[in-house]
């Protein structure tokens, strides 16, 4: 219930529609391992930016990032894509992949016919403005402690 709320109070401003719906027979272990390792490189190249522990029961921001990674993992496009109008932690979950940049090269089962893979992932803001990625974080507290 709590999710649901969070998710009403964001704002859907999609940058253009998005392509990143992949086929059935794309190679959904591959694409789990990409994002990790796109997850991972985010974390390692911001380190003072991302919180240990579990996420607090009631997030201060929720921002989903939509970008495009080319076949050598150069970022070719990014964009908020969902955002409950905090404008640090979009600033913040924008920056912090740019950093990150290049990601790891994608495999080339995932790219598409541009050569491109697109992707989303979601930055979960503690109230001290760090923040956990979505693939990585740890289960959410249960209560307002």
């Amino acid at each position: 219930m709590l999710a649901a709320a969070l998710v009403a109070a964001c704002t859907v401003t999609p940058p253009r529609p998005l392509t990143g719906h992949f086929p059935e027979s794309v190679d959904r272990a591959a694409l789990d391992r990409y994002r990790l390792a796109v997850a991972e490189r985010i974390v390692e190249r911001s380190p003072s930016r991302v919180f240990a522990g579990n996420p607090q029961a009631m997030l201060r921001s929720l921002v989903v990032v939509a970008f495009t990674v080319d076949g050598r993992g150069q970022i070719v496009a990014s964009s908020v894509y969902r955002t409950n109008g905090d404008d640090e932690a979009n600033h913040t979950a924008l920056s912090t992949l740019r950093r990150a940049g290049p990601l790891p090269p994608p495999p080339p089962q995932l790219l598409n016919a541009r050569g491109q893979i697109e992707l989303m992932e979601d930055w979960l803001f503690d109230d001290d403005g760090k923040f956990q990625l979505r693939t990585l974080a740890s289960p959410q507290a249960q209560s307002f402690d």
